[in-house]
């Protein structure tokens, strides 16, 4: 039963977790009740953020405590599967920060728990809450740049070097959440490849190609060995096409009036195919900058108050680690792998 102030637990204080107590603390409607972490130093330094924070180093005390709502999740990847899980059957929502887990079936199970008990289930794909990328779904949707073909990401920066996940579920995860909501599908077959540089295993390099429905091809290239920090997507339709730059702060969409199409060229020899390129004006949008995080929480917490939520649900998250999932294996068996997606809407 909701109360009429969302009581809140954050576990986990590294880099993400002191963000979402700062974030949720903001909302009204809502109390950050507990941090937990098992650092006492980083613990007790909340407290700069919320005074009245009860501090716990002991996660599963604060997941049974029937003084909590819902738990916010922002620990290592290889904690997420249990610790959403008991937070689960505990009746607590929960928002979990991405990956949700390391493998599909773990997904599937969190997402029929979470069905099952009528909770929310959330995972923290922010560029799923992200101005331009809302922009790009937006042309995509209307039409404007007509059938599509071709979608691509670059995602790369020197660091931060994970020591748990390798590059594709750490960086990928967050560009195959963006191609399978803009598409609002979930690819078919996944081809990968990548290397292994700093430490054995842990590729920190990689190149994923991805089959949609309809005939649309993806690649996503990550790496956390690289000289500059890239946020990029572009998107290629018939008609227009567009490109979403994370770093251009002011303008972050551009659309272009530019393509190429095949048309038959009639000459005194007999009929030819002949490719007809055009190039016009270049548009940049102007868009509602608000702070993804900061709408992610707001999306969260009016889900709890309503029981579900349409954005990054548990659905959604089973596509997008089955997608990873099916990457990972790519990656290590050097072939084409069929995705089974299971359970997604």
């Amino acid at each position: 039963m909701i109360r009429k102030v969302l009581k809140i637990a954050v576990v986990g204080c590294g880099y993400w977790g002191p963000n979402h107590i700062r974030t949720f603390s903001r909302l009204p409607g809502v109390q950050v009740a507990a941090a937990v972490d098992r650092d006492p130093v980083r613990l007790r330094s909340m407290l700069e953020l919320v005074p009245s924070l009860w501090l716990s180093q002991e996660p599963i005390e604060v997941l049974n405590s029937r003084d909590i709502d819902a738990v916010v999740l922002a620990t290592p990847t290889a904690t997420h599967y249990e610790l959403a899980r008991r937070s689960l059957l505990a009746g607590k929502h929960v928002l979990c920060e991405k990956p949700l887990c390391l493998r599909a079936d773990e997904a599937r199970e969190l997402n029929a728990i979470a069905r099952e008990r009528e909770l929310v289930l959330m995972v923290g794909y922010t560029f799923l809450f992200n101005a331009g990328i809302a922009k790009l779904r937006t042309l995509i949707a209307n039409g404007e740049l007509g059938d599509l073909f071709h979608l691509s990401a670059v995602r790369t920066n020197l660091g931060p070097i994970r020591n748990d996940v390798n590059a594709v579920y750490d960086l990928a995860t967050h560009d195959v959440s963006i191609f399978n909501w803009l598409l609002d599908a979930v690819p078919t077959r996944v081809l990968a490849a990548g290397g292994a540089f700093i430490r054995k295993d842990i590729e920190d390099v990689a190149t994923v190609c991805l089959e949609y429905p309809k005939g649309i091809f993806g690649t996503i290239h990550v790496s956390w060995l690289n000289p500059r920090k890239v946020r990029q997507i572009s998107v290629v339709g018939a008609r227009r096409m567009a490109t979403w730059d994370d770093l251009e702060l002011s303008t972050p969409i551009a659309i272009y009036d530019r393509g190429a199409a095949v048309t038959p060229d009639v000459r005194e020899y007999g009929e030819f195919l002949r490719v007809d390129t055009w190039d016009g004006d270049v548009r940049l949008p102007k868009l509602n900058l608000e702070e993804p995080l900061k709408l992610q929480a707001r999306f969260f917490v009016e889900g709890a108050l309503k029981g579900r939520v349409e954005r990054a649900n548990g659905d959604f998250s089973v596509g997008v680690m089955a997608t990873v999932e099916a990457a990972v294996a790519s990656l290590r068996a050097g072939r084409r792998i069929d995705i089974d997606a299971g359970l997604t809407r």
